[in-house]
């Protein structure tokens, strides 16, 4: 092989300019000709390189040079195509559109009955045409004549012996035998009594033999000879009949190629498909009407997908894109196209169908632009989605944050699991796109959408088109929804979505944490002099260094009562009671009374629930600060008080002494069951307190609190005897349920120590 080639190159550079390079050998069947692949040295382009070498074969030089004229006169598109011929003393080189031979297909029985009649078909209109139109003879009609195009189109060759009937010096009837295998394909007439005879018959009875044979060739897979031809083994019974008509052994019976084309292209013949139908109407797609058009393109969704898928690449389509652009076609043709382009590898799609796309995206036919989002075909819906990546830069901002947008929210919710995946995928890698506002919005609520994905692949597309875009959304976008939204993900039951999770929220945690370094630590403006220093006052009873977990509920608690406003009433006997009632200053005061400064004389504060009331309403405190204390107040209100009136005193009665020893805790309970109390009673104005005559004797139990202070009305009486000790009779009080309130929390009172 290396050294033929070594040959060729150096006859060809001894020679003539021969503007194509040889490539592969390529094995032909009963042929005078060695075929080569070969490409354009101009632009690369493929063709095919017959050789023919002139001393080894020098007895079939008419031959090759009768081939090459009539390549060269002969113009029909069912012929092989000639770029170009070469002629030196040694060799003939004839470079044609790139072929294949038809043998390789029918020894492997690799073509289908709809593909073998569509050649057939297509070969016996060239022959009609030599035999009718050119009065000509082809005299070689056998596979090893034919070939098949780039586009999967039969091609006839084995032009060697072709002759007009006019000339009587036809080169049929002196070297047709000199033809490889001639004896085997020839016609009874011409075995028995040589090439001379075809003068006495009909002009196309050499022809309609030999096609009969290539029938039998091509259904069979072989040809043996005229014992097989007589067989019509294989054959579709529809063509059986007009078969046994061209193979008939006397010549002027036999049925011409035209008569056998016109019986089998009637409604309902062998000729009758899809496929040749397309075949004809495609050239004419242009000039038909649009109901023709109609007619036509509806066909073409019939075809299976056993039909050549070279013949719609490299012919339907491109006849297709002409009427697209240029005819008128319509949406249903650009439909068409985008279904025969998802055959196309990605170079060709490039190259073919995209800049097809980018110009239809300019004409004002709407219903063309989107036509191909909302077709019926999922494979069409998909392929669009895709060519928008290529396309996106040729589009305006209006067409681009308008119609293209709102149609790929349709595609994001196909029924397709795969068109919704490379619907996120395509927002990503547009998202530079868009326009500021739209990116922010569009993109969020898409991306996150795409999380809750039941396609595993569209979780996954949907979380990489995020870490993608995480320059395009704002801090506050990140910590507000794209976190919170990705972090589901991160328990995802699949471990391919769980790991991109875990990358994509780890982009977005160090994002927000280089923002926040640049935040201040705090908004509040600085405090002013006066609050500085009245809040440096410490009250009574709020532990100022207080760090324990229940330290802040028992601050704000006290506060809010000493801010509580009332009148103060000077009492007489203060002076004394305070002597009395003398006790360490650890001890806690009462939720009635408020402190003030030390001084000569101590007051006591008439504080009332209205009072109260009135102080949280005067110094802004809002009821919603309380909330936080509904539940303890429903636990302690749901404990039992008992309040056992005393009869009446007089005043000398003395005061029973309470013990104030409550354990380090504050007695909520009393206070809540005297606040109950208190409510039953008339309360006077403002500034006036009543001498009660009877005191409220609380229970006693494991904490007790004053008598004199638990209703939150300071005492008036004077007292004019010297009171005498007196043991309090107190009662066991059920504080079981209290108890059990608090059973868990032992540290609760730990500050107030």
């Amino acid at each position: 092989m290396d050294f033929l080639k070594s040959a060729v190159a150096s006859a060809i550079s001894k020679g003539p300019p021969f503007p194509y390079s040889f490539g592969d050998r390529i094995d032909v069947d009963s042929s005078i000709w060695s075929l080569f692949n070969g490409t354009k040295r101009d632009d690369g382009s493929n063709c095919s390189i017959f050789s023919f070498d002139i001393i080894a074969n020098k007895s079939r030089l008419p031959l090759a040079r009768n081939a090459v004229k009539k390549l060269r006169t002969l113009r029909h598109p069912g012929v092989v195509k000639v770029f170009d011929t070469v002629e030196t003393d040694t060799y003939i080189y004839v470079a044609t559109e790139r072929l294949t031979p038809l043998g390789w297909n029918v020894r492997r029985k690799s073509l289908s009955p709809e593909i073998i009649k569509w050649g057939l078909c297509s070969i016996a209109k060239t022959l009609k045409f030599i035999n009718d139109e050119a009065s000509s003879i082809h005299g070689n009609v056998r596979v090893s004549s034919i070939f098949t195009s780039e586009s999967g189109e039969w091609k006839l060759g084995g032009l060697e012996s072709l002759s007009s009937m006019k000339d009587d010096e036809a080169v049929i009837y002196t070297y047709a035998g000199l033809v490889p295998d001639s004896n085997r394909y020839a016609p009874p007439e011409v075995a028995k009594l040589g090439w001379d005879t075809i003068k006495r018959h009909p002009i196309t009875a050499v022809d309609a033999y030999g096609f009969g044979a290539l029938i039998s060739e091509v259904f069979n897979g072989a040809f043996t000879g005229g014992e097989q031809i007589a067989l019509a083994k294989n054959i579709p019974p529809s063509m059986q009949q007009s078969y046994k008509r061209l193979i008939n052994n006397n010549p002027k019976a036999r049925l011409s190629i035209g008569h056998f084309l016109e019986q089998g292209s009637r409604n309902g013949g062998f000729f009758d498909t899809p496929l040749i139908h397309l075949t004809q109407g495609i050239e004419s797609l242009g000039m038909k009407t649009e109901q023709e058009r109609e007619e036509f393109l509806s066909g073409l969704d019939e075809l299976s997908d056993d039909f050549p898928e070279e013949f719609f690449r490299l012919k339907v389509l491109p006849e297709l894109i002409k009427s697209l652009e240029f005819g008128g076609g319509g949406p249903k043709v650009f439909s068409v196209v985008t279904k025969i382009a998802t055959k196309l590898s990605d170079e060709e799609y490039d190259a073919r169908i995209v800049p097809v796309i980018v110009r239809l995206f300019a004409i004002p036919d709407r219903a063309m632009r989107v036509t191909g989002f909302l077709d019926v075909a999922p494979m069409v819906r998909e392929q669009t989605v895709k060519a928008v990546l290529t396309i996106i830069t040729k589009l305006s901002d209006r067409t681009i944050n308008g119609e293209l947008l709102k149609y790929l929210a349709k595609t994001s919710n196909d029924d397709q699991p795969g068109i919704r995946t490379n619907t996120t995928i395509c927002l990503g890698k547009i998202a530079r796109n868009l326009g500021s506002n739209t990116r922010q919005k569009v993109l969020a609520a898409a991306f996150t959408r795409s999380l809750k994905d039941p396609f595993v692949h569209a979780r996954n597309a949907a979380l990489m088109a995020l870490a993608a875009t995480s320059d395009v959304f704002t801090e506050d976008d990140c910590a507000n929804r794209i976190i919170p939204a990705v972090c589901p993900s991160l328990i995802d039951k699949e471990k391919l979505v769980r790991d991109q999770a875990n990358k994509t929220l780890d982009l977005y945690l160090q994002r927000i944490r280089k923002y926040s370094l640049t935040l201040p630590d705090t908004t509040a403006p600085p405090p002013s002099s006066s609050e500085a220093s009245a809040s440096s006052v410490p009250r009574m009873g709020t532990p100022q260094h207080d760090t324990s977990w229940a330290g802040w509920a028992i601050s704000s608690f006290t506060n809010k009562l000493a801010a509580a406003s009332g009148e103060i009433q000077p009492s007489p006997s203060s002076a004394n009671n305070r002597a009395k009632d003398d006790r360490p200053s650890t001890a806690h005061p009462t939720l009635s009374t408020v402190s003030g400064k030390p001084g000569p004389s101590s007051t006591q504060a008439v504080v009332s629930p209205t009072d109260l009331r009135e102080s949280r309403e005067d110094h802004g405190v809002s009821n919603d600060d309380f909330d936080a204390w509904g539940d303890m107040e429903e636990a302690f209100f749901d404990a039992p008080a008992e309040v056992h009136p005393t009869s009446s005193t007089t005043a000398n009665a003395e005061p029973v002494k309470a013990n104030f020893d409550d354990g380090g805790e504050p007695d909520f309970a009393g206070w809540l069951s005297a606040q109950a109390q208190a409510r039953t009673k008339a309360h006077l104005p403002k500034g006036l307190a009543k001498p009660s005559a009877t005191t409220a004797r609380p229970k006693a139990g494991s904490r007790t609190t004053p008598t004199s202070n638990t209703s939150g009305i300071a005492s008036t009486n004077k007292i004019t005897a010297k009171p005498k000790p007196k043991t309090a009779t107190v009662k066991t009080a059920d504080t079981k349920q209290k108890d059990q309130g608090w059973a868990d929390d032992d540290g609760w009172g730990d500050g107030w120590e």
